[in-house]
């Protein structure tokens, strides 16, 4: 089968919650789409932009829930694109930033089908901007590194060196990485990162009941405990977690989710 004959794949950005932030061109697709294949931390709310002609099919991946297994994901992909013209995978935050997107694009175009991505707003960036924090400053440092705090064990290249990035960068903005808070805290002290550092975590970033708190490095996991902040969660750590202005913090949007957080 060629190319032509087969639909187009777009990988889409969902962005973090918050439907309003949706870009423009994610919800024209979403709206004019044949089938959408979406994740678990999609809302509701964004399902119900799709034509009453539309395919549903939920490939979400949440810790404590069955998962389908990404080669399934990309079974299910290369189907609808045989008898489908346009097919948007939904996918939570961005695409490319720790969403397997690269990997979902590899396999289609090697099966020959048509594939783009539409870049959406990262969580990384939009949960602390919902409480105020801003992930950079000019008299906070000049970097600011994104990095995943939940790695699988078939993980192909060496795992993240948290000792190596207690110095190389100003700050660093963590996700997935609540349920390995105790151990990235404690490398990065071991590292040389200063006890002191502030940082902050935030839950549910953009969506009611987002919570955060605030606290030096070295007491981060222990207030994460007292106050039983889960993922899905953001890390900042960093002197940019002190120049947080709360006061211009957006309303986090009132939505459901296929699976309850």
């Amino acid at each position: 089968m060629s190319k032509q004959q087969l639909g187009t794949v777009y990988l889409v950005g969902a962005g973090p919650g918050d439907p309003d932030l949706l870009t423009v061109k994610a919800q024209r697709l979403i709206s004019e789409c044949d089938a959408l294949v979406y994740d678990s931390l999609v809302p509701v709310e964004l399902l119900k932009l799709v034509s009453s002609t539309c395919q549903l099919h939920s490939v979400g991946k949440r810790r404590g829930h069955h998962s389908v297994p990404q080669r399934k994901t990309n079974d299910i992909l290369f189907d609808l694109a045989k008898t489908c013209s346009s097919i948007v995978r939904l996918k939570g935050g961005d695409p490319f930033l720790f969403g397997r997107g690269a990997e979902e694009a590899s396999y289609l175009h090697d099966k020959g089908v048509s594939v783009q991505v539409v870049p959406g707003v990262t969580s990384g960036i939009a949960a602390p901007a919902y409480v105020g924090i801003p992930i950079t400053h000019r008299l906070a440092g000049s970097s600011v590194t994104f990095v995943t705090g939940h790695e699988g064990i078939n993980k192909k290249r060496p795992s993240v060196n948290w000792r190596s990035l207690a110095k190389s960068s100003d700050g660093l903005v963590i996700y997935m990485g609540v349920h390995n808070l105790k151990f990235i805290s404690t490398e990065l002290i071991a590292g040389g990162m200063n006890p002191s550092t502030p940082a902050a975590v935030i839950q549910q970033g953009t969506v009611v009941g987002q919570r955060f708190i605030k606290s030096q490095l070295v007491n981060l996991f222990d207030r994460v405990e007292a106050e039983n902040l889960v993922s899905p969660s953001i890390v900042v750590i960093g002197s940019v977690v002190d120049f947080q202005v709360e006061a211009c913090s957006p309303k986090p949007a009132e939505v459901t989710f296929p699976i309850p957080i």
